[in-house]
């Protein structure tokens, strides 16, 4: 994005990417911490399969921490989440979440 304040509605459809130029999944919604009026995290559905067959249910999305994202364009870039989701790395409630 250039700077320019943005809707957050905007985020709603574009598709994710990890940082190694692999399909993850596409924003469904946001997820927000309305007291500090910040995004926290992005709720992604129709995910790749062949990344998280082991661990999301069939129908189910994920929800990346907003704090993975590395940069927003046309689509959304994350760090880390093949990574994270293959080893099950649940020391934080919201590392990762099945929505």
């Amino acid at each position: 994005m250039n700077g320019d304040p943005q809707e957050i509605t905007t985020l709603v459809g574009r598709e994710v990417y990890s940082n190694n130029g692999v399909f993850v999944g596409e924003i469904e919604d946001v997820r927000l911490n309305l007291d500090q009026e910040v995004v926290t995290g992005l709720a992604v559905g129709e995910i790749n399969r062949e990344l998280f067959s082991t661990q999301v249910e069939p129908g189910k999305g994920v929800l990346v921490p907003y704090r993975w994202v590395r940069s927003v364009g046309d689509v959304v870039l994350v760090n880390d989440v093949v990574e994270r989701m293959k080893t099950g790395d649940e020391n934080s409630e919201d590392e990762e979440a099945v929505v």
